[in-house]
């Protein structure tokens, strides 16, 4: 399958599935049980279920039969699914009615009859409202079962054609017969377009054909011939005038030239077939020409991105790009030439037997080119064992590069020995794989490039989240195309849909996708709705209030908690998630939160506390296990405070609650200094005292109720020891004030000639006469300022 077809089946599919089965829509013929707006055709279904009962027995049906059963079961599986649906309002309704009427007493206590009566009619009901619900869900088991059982022949089918043995291309006898069937096809080719070129000259037909064929051709050669140089003369025209975005305009330019060639192949096919001077093989051969094209196009595309002058985000080695743009383009022209080959044997008599040994040296140069191009790919890995992230990129290139040497030694090998299906299972799709996965690696380093453009960063989208996140989606949305190259088909593709889109059950409640996404967005809303209070609050209505900084923060944060979870449970409860059915395994789970989170339990509980008690907040300078610092942030499980280093200490919450926490600045911000000073001995202690009572009253951070205090603490070794101690305005400048005062201080004793003294000591020597001078000496050691030698 080309490129071309796989883009388009791709869209098929997609739009397929978003608007639902293709076999319930729009897309084909109505199946039976989609026509009526209500219950399912029960007896039509069984009609159908038996006749697919009896082929899945029997198994004589054509896979093509098969396909068409299996569709007509999935619309009607379809139909089951909806049904399963039915009365779904009602009977909630029915059931909370039941509830609460509660259980009936089993201790033999007499129940009111109204009661019984009631709950025996709200039963009944019940009952026949569940009725259809029952008969769908069985109806659509029973659906499910028989597709996969066709799905499972079909599997089989396909298996036993991929293991069939035929015989061998090496074997001799088997050439002459496929060389005389190919003469003889293109020798049919050139007979019919000789007949229809004498025909249409006999009817008059050429010359009136003439203008339009020749006017397409035209088209279509120059398209072929100057589209490339007219893209690169707009891309230098537009890059001149847009250079930071030249990346982004070489490869949109570069993907403009790729969609003129081809539309220059379609022009001049279409030219082939409007001369009418072809047969049927040759409108078949021209009608395959655009589709064969497609190989050299991509593949010179891909050589020019990979191994141009301009380089990739691939680019080997510069001695190495020549050889991969020959690699790339020796595979385009041999899968090119395949397929014409292929369209030519089909219009023809050539048996399976015969194309496999027509085919055989395309394989064969095919896999030659392939190994070669894993040999490059290989050589990527060959890197220093420190990993990097393009050290890491290139050995998933260098395991792809072994990978496409293994195959490309497989595929001939069982060519050669009969198995040509397995060959072409392997070899073709291998090669297609590899061109998808090269196109989406340019269109993720073309996200990067717009990225970086709109950053104003060139290489801004390699370290985003964004582009990488986009980068995952393409992959992710090339998996169905790679799989359909495999041989997966777009029933398989949509059972996978269907299987996704059906969900999984627990307890009595099914959850789908579609559940995830209602949570996703109901929750989303709940959320910001959350955070517009919390921002309103912070900004507008709590700076009016008199509440402190530290409750207003509480208050924003505990209302955050109580909207998260208030959204979460809306968001369940309009899911539909049964929470009930989840008790067993939420009791389980609780017993393992205890064991094993309780450490984590313990300071989300402290978090709270603090949230609700309020004993720190959030700009209180506290300490703390020997930290000490301002608090910036409380958390439900940890408080992130700032020291005064300006580095950030997370402690947990439950070492707050449970342990001793010092907070210098709770309530208010008026604190205590101690100042304190030495004077020698024989110093007036009143005028000291004096004198340090005026230096801390005089200072303005000091307040005089309470006045300050100068005590006498006492008599220590060296000194007569006082201290100041005042109550400042604000303990957070108490450091400041401290400083200020001790400066006051060392003016004020130096001018009223008070000494502040310092520690002298006396040192006796054991042995004096070890350290008097020798007379080799040429000097005494020096002694210590201050020291007697005695």
């Amino acid at each position: 399958m080309t490129a071309l077809r796989l883009i388009l089946v791709a869209m098929v599919l997609w739009f397929g599935v978003s608007a639902g089965p293709l076999t319930a829509q729009g897309i084909g013929p109505q199946l039976p049980g989609t026509e009526t707006a209500g219950q399912p055709d029960y007896d039509a279904w069984h009609r159908v279920a038996t006749r697919a009962e009896r082929a899945s027995e029997v198994g004589i049906l054509s896979t093509f039969a098969l396909d068409r059963l299996r569709s007509e079961l999935v619309g009607w599986r379809d139909d089951f699914l909806a049904a399963e649906t039915t009365n779904a309002a009602r009977i909630g309704t029915v059931r909370a009615q039941i509830d609460a009427l509660g259980l009936a007493p089993t201790d033999g206590v007499a129940e009111d009859p109204a009661l019984v009566a009631r709950r025996a009619t709200l039963t009944e009901q019940l009952a026949r409202l569940r009725a259809p619900v029952v008969l769908a869900t069985e109806a659509y088991a029973q659906a499910n079962g028989l597709i996969s059982e066709i799905d499972g022949m079909v599997r089989v089918r396909q298996t036993e054609k991929l293991t069939a043995r035929g015989n061998s291309p090496l074997n001799p006898t088997s050439w002459p017969t496929g060389i005389s069937v190919l003469w003889s096809s293109i020798a049919l080719l050139f007979t019919e377009t000789t007949a229809a070129i004498k025909s249409d000259m006999t009817s008059g037909d050429l010359w009136s054909n003439a203008p339009r064929a020749i006017f397409l051709a035209i088209v279509g050669l120059v398209l072929l011939v100057r589209g490339r140089k007219w893209a690169a003369r707009g891309q230098v025209a537009v890059a001149s005038r847009f250079p930071k975005a030249t990346p982004v305009i070489r490869f949109l330019f570069s993907l403009a030239a790729v969609i003129l060639a081809y539309v220059g192949l379609e022009a001049i096919s279409a030219a082939a077939s409007a001369s009418g001077l072809l047969g049927f093989r040759g409108e078949t051969m021209a009608r395959a020409l655009p589709n064969a094209g497609v190989f050299v196009i991509i593949g010179s595309w891909l050589s020019a991105q990979f191994f141009g002058p301009d380089g990739g985000p691939f680019a080997i080695q510069p001695d190495l790009t020549a050889s991969g743009r020959r690699i790339l383009q020796g595979l385009a022209w041999t899968l090119a030439f395949g397929a014409l080959l292929i369209v030519l044997l089909s219009t023809g008599d050539a048996g399976g037997g015969t194309a496999a040994v027509l085919l055989f040296p395309v394989e064969v140069v095919l896999g030659l080119f392939l190994y070669r191009l894993g040999q490059l790919l290989a050589i990527v890995g060959r890197t220093p064992a420190d990993v990097t992230v393009a050290q890491y990129r290139d050995r998933i290139v260098a395991i792809v590069g072994r990978i496409c040497m293994i195959v490309a030694v497989a595929g001939p090998l069982l060519a050669a020995a009969g198995y040509s299906a397995a060959a072409e299972a392997l070899l073709y799709p291998a090669v297609t794989t590899l061109a998808i996965l090269a196109i989406v690696i340019l269109f993720q380093r073309f996200v990067f490039d717009v990225y970086g453009v709109f950053m104003k960063a060139p290489d801004a989208g390699r370290d985003a989240l964004m582009p990488l996140l986009v980068g995952f989606i393409l992959l992710f949305s090339s998996m169905p195309v790679i799989a359909l190259v495999w041989g997966a088909k777009q029933a398989d593709l949509a059972e996978v849909w269907t299987r996704f889109r059906e969900g999984f059950s627990v307890g009595e409640t099914r959850i789908s996708p579609t559940d995830f996404i209602t949570f996703a967005m109901i929750f989303a809303i709940g959320f910001m709705l959350t955070r517009l209070v919390q921002g309103t609050l912070r900004a507008t209505v709590l700076p009016k209030t008199k509440i402190d900084i530290g409750g207003q923060n509480a208050i924003v944060s505990g209302l955050g908690y109580i909207g998260i979870f208030l959204a979460s449970l809306i968001a369940i409860t309009a899911t539909g998630i049964d929470l009930s059915s989840l008790a067993i395994v939420a009791g389980a789970l609780s017993v393992g939160i205890g064991f094993g989170l309780q450490n984590i339990v313990s300071n989300f509980v402290s978090g709270i506390i603090l949230l609700i008690e309020r004993p720190i907040s959030e700009g209180d300078w506290i300490e703390v296990g020997g930290q000490m610092g301002y608090v910036r942030d409380i958390s439900v499980r940890s408080t992130r405070i700032e020291t005064f280093d300006r580095t950030d200490v997370i402690i947990p919450n439950a070492d707050l609650v449970s342990g001793q926490v010092t907070n210098w600045t709770r309530g208010n911000s008026v604190g205590r200094v101690i100042v304190p000073v030495g004077v020698a001995y024989g110093t007036d202690t009143d005028k000291v005292s004096t004198i340090l009572r005026d230096i801390a009253e005089a200072h303005p951070m000091v307040l005089l109720q309470p006045p300050p205090n100068v005590v006498f603490i006492g008599f220590g070794a060296d000194s007569l020891n006082f201290e100041i101690r005042a109550i400042v305005r604000d303990v957070n400048f108490g450091l400041n004030t401290k400083s200020e005062i001790n400066h006051e201080i060392a003016r004020q004793f130096a001018a009223n000639e008070i000494e502040i003294p310092f520690p002298q000591r006396d040192i006796w020597l054991r042995n004096p006469d070890a350290l008097r001078p020798t007379a080799s000496a040429k000097r005494p050691s020096p002694l210590t300022p201050g020291e007697d030698l005695k």
